[in-house]
Formats: structure tokens, C-alpha cells, sequence
């Protein structure tokens, strides 16, 4: 799976919960929280005034890091 800054939250987490550990890390804490389950990558970012690219990064840094 791709993920964008368009993927939405449950899509990412649904692919790999290891996802929620680099969000927290980011400083999302609410990953959990079901209103955040259709808003996409983007638009959680803005809600806690995260740069979405830097965020993305680690995300996809992370799933390489799987193999």
C-alpha cells in the first residue's frame, strides 16, 4: 500500500498499526479517536499543526525499515 498525505487515518492503521507508534511519536495522540478514523493524513496533520511531509517521511521511513 502507497500511503499519501490523501490515505486516510483508519486506511493506514488497518494496513499497520506500527503506523500509530510513528504518529504518537509525531505528537498524535489522538490516533485512537474515531473522528479521526476518515480524515486523511493531511488533514489531521493540520488539526495538530504537524507538518504533513515531515510526518509522511517518518511514516514511510518506517515501512521501509519493516522489509
Amino acid at each position: 500500500m502507497e500511503i499519501t498525505k490523501e490515505t486516510t487515518m483508519g486506511a493506514m492503521l488497518e494496513y499497520d498499526m506500527g503506523i500509530a507508534y510513528v504518529l504518537m511519536q509525531a505528537g498524535m495522540h489522538c490516533v485512537g479517536c474515531p473522528s479521526s478514523i476518515g480524515e486523511s493524513l493531511e488533514e489531521a496533520c493540520a488539526v495538530h499543526g504537524l507538518d504533513v511531509d515531515v510526518v509522511l517521511a517518518s511514516i514511510q521511513e518506517y515501512l521501509q525499515s519493516r522489509g
